[in-house]
Parts: C-alpha cells; sequence; structure tokens
C-alpha cells in the first residue's frame, strides 16, 4: 500500500489544500523563527487511529507562545477538533507525524512582539515510520553547548531554538554518529537534539532535569510513569558527561524518536552494545499503549474514528 498523500492542512480555521495555504515573503517567522510548534503521534493499529496524548501535547503548545508573548488565536478546543477533522478529511489510515505551529505574519523587521502582533496557525501531517534504528544508534558528544535559560528559553518549543539543534546534528553526522548529544552550559548532559535522554545505573533510571536545559517531554513523562508502575525508580538530576560513559543503559525519548536504544556514546559502548533489558521492557509497554492494546494507559490516547 502507497503511503497516504496529506492532500489538505488546517490553516487559520479552515482545512484547505496545502497548495493554497500560502504566507507572504515578509512574514515574520520567516526572518526571525518566531515560529512555535508540537510533534504529535498518530497510530494506526488497522481498525483506529490513535493519537498520543492529545491534551497534553496542546498544552504545552500554547504555553510556549506565552514565553515570547505570541499569541494562539484559537482555543485548545479549536486546535484538538482541526488534528481530528484533518485527519478524517485526509482519511489516514496508517502512522502519520502530526504537526500544529503558529507564528507571528506581517510585523514588518520589528522586533517588538505582542499579544497584539497578528499570527497564523496550521496543523500538517503526513506518513511516518521509525525515525531512528531501532536496534541501537550511535552518538557523540557534541562541541555545540545546549541554549539556556540565561540566553533562548529552552523549554519553549520555539522554531529559532532548533538552529542549536542543527549546528549538532550537522557535527554528529560528519563525525559518523547517527545522533549528537549536547551538554548544558556548565558541561552536564543536557539532552539530544530533539530528544531527552535517559541513562540507566545499577537498576535506576537517571534523566537531566529542566535546570538543565532539558525539554518538559511528554514522552519522558509518559517513560517516568511506565518505569514506576514496572517499579523501577527515576531520579531527574544533574548528570556529569563522564557519568554516562558508566551507563548499564541509555535511550533517548520524543515524540518521532518514540525509545531508542544508544549502544555507544563518543565510540565507547554502552552496555553490551544491544538494546538494554530494562528499555526493552519500557519500550514493548510504550509500544502497546500507542495502539491501544494497553487498557491500564488507555487515558494518553484519542481515537480518531
Amino acid at each position: 500500500m502507497k503511503p497516504f498523500v496529506a492532500k489538505f492542512v488546517w490553516f487559520d480555521g479552515k482545512i484547505v489544500k496545502d497548495e493554497d495555504a500560502k504566507v507572504p515573503v515578509m512574514t515574520h517567522a520567516i526572518h526571525y523563527g518566531t515560529s512555535v510548534f508540537e510533534g504529535l503521534r498518530g497510530y494506526w493499529n488497522s481498525k483506529n487511529l490513535y493519537i498520543f496524548r492529545l491534551d497534553d501535547h496542546i498544552k504545552r503548545f500554547r504555553n510556549s507562545g506565552k514565553v515570547y508573548s505570541i499569541s494562539l488565536r484559537f482555543t485548545d478546543k479549536e486546535i484538538t477538533n482541526a488534528i481530528m477533522d484533518l485527519c478524517k478529511k485526509n482519511n489516514v489510515k496508517e502512522s502519520c507525524y502530526i504537526r500544529p505551529f503558529y507564528f507571528v505574519g506581517r510585523h514588518g523587521i520589528n522586533l517588538h512582539v505582542t499579544e497584539n502582533t497578528p499570527t497564523h496557525a496550521v496543523v500538517v501531517m503526513f506518513p511516518f515510520g521509525e525515525l531512528f534504528n531501532k536496534n541501537g544508534i550511535k552518538t557523540g558528544i557534541s562541541s555545540w553547548r545546549r541554549i539556556s535559560d540565561m540566553s533562548t528559553p529552552p523549554l519553549a518549543k520555539m522554531g529559532g531554538n532548533y538552529l542549536n539543534s542543527i549546528l549538532a546534528t550537522q557535527e554528529s553526522k560528519r563525525n559518523g554518529y547517527d545522533e549528537a548529544i549536547l551538554l548544558d552550559h556548565l558541561g552536564n548532559i543536557s539532552e539530544a537534539p530533539g530528544e531527552n535522554i535517559f541513562i540507566i545505573r545499577n537498576g535506576k533510571l537517571l534523566t537531566p532535569p529542566p535546570s538543565s536545559s532539558a525539554l518538559e517531554g511528554i514522552t519522558k513523562d509518559s517513560v517516568i510513569e511506565i518505569a514506576k508502575d514496572l517499579g523501577y525508580q527515576t531520579i531527574e538530576r544533574e548528570i556529569p558527561r563522564t557519568e554516562i560513559y558508566f551507563a548499564d543503559e541509555v535511550f533517548l525519548t520524543g515524540t518521532a524518536a518514540e525509545i531508542t536504544p544508544v549502544i555507544s556514546i563518543d565510540g565507547k559502548k554502552i552496555g553490551d552494545g544491544k538494546i538494554g533489558k530494562i528499555t526493552g521492557k519500557i519500550r514493548t509497554i510504550y509500544s502497546d499503549i500507542t495502539i491501544g492494546k494497553n487498557k491500564k494507559y488507555s487515558k494518553w490516547i484519542t481515537a480518531v474514528y
């Protein structure tokens, strides 16, 4: 079966053809990165399409814009309905990636963005499978440091923030790695360019806190709850760079990456160089949840059809 083609997008309250969703070249976001976005996954289980943690994504979606006084001129319910309606209009019956975003429109070159500055809101979607090799990836510590609250708020999912991620990704690819790991301004582990990070030592999960410039990830939060139900403790604390080399297991989490094992860092093998036992357990449960096979976490999925 050929992947579906998303012929329609949601643009400022209406579903329109993709080619009809246009913005002028003087759009502020093109010049300054004044855009806010979210990434959601839709999972098809042969009977229905389930969107993972829809309400939580929409909440973060609005909060990110508040940091920069960029207004989302639609209610949470309107954005939720837009996503659901667009899935139906595009007749999505396979797993997909859904991206809602809003951005500053015509505002000249004025940097004084306020709640009254004109904005546009959009939802797009496209087929999406695995981002990384599920058997594990090789990573390297980037020479680029993760942005921090001292300069650009890392907890807001802003388009401009990801220039930092692009630099780290380019460097990691040049060095022969699948993905980068960034340090915070103090030299502690922060996150990957688009993913949170967990390390496992002595049966405990460790993950960097927001003070280490780690995004408050929704997949990260899901993993913490799954791990707790499995009887594993998660500790959110600063992680020195050297400590990650001592890890028994390491994995990344994110909407696109889902739960991806890390098998080496800077050429140093993690564990036995394969997906770890705890990582495997968590990933299996997570995968079952997303397609509606685990009723315990049914609160996390929203059926489209």
